[in-house]
């Protein structure tokens, strides 16, 4: 699979799924969406499909085509996409000519907010808030962009080969957040809460543990030894997991 293709579809599944927890947990992005009724199709030449809808100040971003949106973007190719996603280029609207404005202007605001809580630097990380938020949402770019590195990648596939059918729980301690990533005959699934009965649990100390960890700053084995982190079942399913992990700054980086 390019390395394009994979690129694509993790914007598309993993990354704007923040946009879910944008709107809900910033009050400026709350306050700029709560009146949008608005959806945005991605569709991607003989690539990956995924749509935004906006509705009761509320965001949902799903895989696949929906019915009747509100604005419809055509990328050629998935570089095309990535390109968009990157700064450095713009879709084809096929519907929805009058929301460019729109497109350009409160829904970039958005965008550009995203992009300010995914590149953190190091003043950014002094603020608690910041942390808090940017921390949530790489945990949930991990657990979407699993699934995808999982079945696609070379390296991820042979990794989730390994692991067998079960429930891989991580957590921020004391109270989360926490994903769940569900294996099912080779298929893993995210889910945005914590299952109770996990067959292996990577658990972080605290918000500033999970960053760090998360973010490549904290070496496992040390964060390991330290109690930072904390492994519990069977830990070969983790093992593989942490292989997948280790592909994602490929992709994203």
């Amino acid at each position: 699979m390019g390395h394009e293709l994979i690129k694509a579809r993790l914007n598309l599944y993993a990354v704007m799924k923040n946009l879910e927890d944008l709107v809900q947990f910033d009050p400026e992005m709350a306050a700029l969406s709560k009146t949008w009724n608005v959806s945005i199709q991605f569709s991607v030449l003989f690539g990956p499909k995924a749509f935004i809808e906006f509705q009761n100040g509320r965001c949902r971003v799903e895989k696949g085509k929906l019915s009747k949106p509100t604005i419809r973007l055509f990328f050629i190719s998935p570089a095309h996409l990535n390109w968009m996603m990157d700064g450095k280029g713009f879709p084809i609207p096929l519907k929805g000519f009058t929301k460019i404005p729109f497109l350009n202007g409160d829904f970039q605001k958005l965008t550009k907010k995203l992009e300010y809580y995914l590149k953190p630097t190091d003043d950014l990380l002094k603020d608690e808030k910041y942390v808090e938020l940017n921390t949530r949402f790489t945990l949930n770019t991990a657990a979407h962009a699993i699934p995808e590195i999982g079945n696609l990648d070379r390296i991820g596939k042979h990794a989730v080969s390994h692991i067998q059918t079960g429930d891989i729980l991580m957590k921020i301690l004391p109270d989360g957040p926490a994903v769940t990533l569900r294996v099912r005959n080779g298929i893993i699934t995210p889910l945005p809460e914590e299952t109770d009965r996990p067959m292996a649990c990577l658990y972080m100390k605290n918000i500033r543990v999970a960053n760090d960890f998360l973010n490549a700053k904290l070496d496992a084995f040390t964060a390991i030894a330290s109690g930072d982190v904390m492994i519990k079942g069977q830990t070969p399913m983790l093992d593989s997991m942490g292989l997948i992990l280790d592909r994602i700054p490929v992709y994203l980086g």
